[in-house]
């Protein structure tokens, strides 16, 4: 008898942690696996957030918090918001959350009724549609390849756009792409949404700061946008800080109450310990972590050159983020009819990848380049091999 509600049921596990999974369950066998497969920094989280932490254990941060988060963690924020973004909010219009996963879990529930359709532009992360539709929305997802830079047209967003569409989501620099929107594309997108009033947007900028001279823009930032703009953000990747599970969103301030509302029936607020490494975070800014940067733009160009002696594989080098999002579909066959076939034969060639499936693009793999250098020669060379290897057999 089966016991699971059927909303659970239909949930899968994110591709991206399925591939994760296969790859240490492999490397703990004893296989020689490179995984370039889960969005994570190699960095270490940097010092002075590190000494933030623990000077809030010393001092006794250890009690219950605000749900939306500590006030001068949110006062933080908005310092933040306005100086990278020119975006002004008050503190009561930020929410603090156990990762930025969890502000846009809030933002779903807070915004989609059953039957609310919500746009999904392709490439999208892996969560977006799978959260959409755990609250009972009906996916919409224009898409858009290589040949487009993997950026929706305003045709396309026009096009997409029903009676009953509620929701926009997108993220830029763009998970799995790297693809950035610039000033011109957002003012473009945002002409066709001031014809829809109706239609919310949620901005996830996590990458925002790892990009390669695209200057970063929010759409909450143009004319009629920030009032009907949820934006995402967090340390996770700007700072390294994946385990610390903190993110947060700037938002008009009946969405952020509501989101506060959701969170304290689910989790109440985040760690008070993340949150005070958090603050020296916002305040330190982009160029504290620019060493990080730096590595990523020597290692994106790194695995772009090594992947370029593949026969037929397709590649764009990115304006942000830190993958590697490259279109394979030259090497489908009967055989290996979808990307996930192709990074089974990588995984058995010694690297660890996500197939374009995970984001809405089949022919597509996601390689992150978040891994030495050492292992991304290695890595490359392994499926340099295999997928010459494959050619050659077609």
């Amino acid at each position: 008898m089966l016991f699971l509600s059927q909303r659970v049921a239909s949930l899968a596990l994110p591709m991206t942690i399925e591939m994760t999974k296969k790859s240490r369950a492999l490397q703990e066998a004893g296989h020689d696996i490179i995984s370039l497969s889960l969005g994570e920094p190699d960095f270490d989280t940097p010092n002075f957030a590190k000494a933030a932490g623990i000077l809030g254990i010393e001092e006794n941060y250890s009690h219950y918090m605000p749900v939306p988060g500590y006030p001068d963690l949110r006062q933080a924020i908005c310092i933040k918001f306005e100086r990278d973004n020119g975006l002004t909010y008050q503190p009561d219009e930020i929410m603090v959350s156990t990762g930025a996963k969890q502000s846009i879990a809030n933002l779903m529930m807070a915004l989609v009724n059953p039957g609310d359709e919500v746009i999904v532009p392709a490439p999208y992360w892996v969560s977006y549609a799978d959260l959409a539709e755990f609250v009972g929305g009906t996916v919409v997802s224009p898409k858009a390849g290589i040949e487009q830079n993997f950026k929706i047209t305003p045709a396309q967003l026009a096009a997409a756009i029903s009676p009953k569409t509620k929701l926009l989501i997108f993220s830029s620099p763009n998970n799995p792409s790297g693809a950035m929107y610039s000033h011109e594309e957002l003012e473009a997108l945002a002409v066709i949404l001031r014809h829809h009033p109706q239609i919310w947007v949620i901005s996830d900028e996590i990458y925002e700061y790892i990009q390669y001279g695209t200057k970063h823009v929010s759409l909450a930032s143009l004319a009629g946008m920030r009032d009907r703009t949820a934006t995402v953000n967090g340390l996770s990747k700007g700072f390294a800080m994946t385990g610390w599970r903190l993110g947060y969103m700037g938002a008009p301030l009946a969405l952020a109450k509501a989101c506060e509302k959701i969170q304290s029936q689910v989790t109440s607020g985040a760690s008070s310990i993340a949150q005070r490494a958090a603050i020296a975070a916002m305040l330190a800014g982009p160029s504290a972590v620019q060493y990080m940067v730096d590595a990523f733009t020597s290692r994106r160009q790194l695995l772009a050159d090594g992947l370029n002696a593949a026969d037929k594989l397709i590649i764009k080098v990115p304006e942000g983020a830190f993958y590697l999002f490259v279109d394979a579909s030259a090497y489908l066959s009967p055989k290996h009819p979808t990307a996930l076939d192709l990074c089974m034969l990588l995984l058995e060639g010694g690297v660890a990848s996500v197939p374009g499936e995970a984001f809405g693009l089949d022919g597509y793999i996601r390689f992150s380049y978040a891994a030495s250098e050492e292992d991304l020669k290695k890595a490359a060379e392994r499926i340099v091999r295999t997928l010459n290897g494959l050619n050659s057999a077609l």
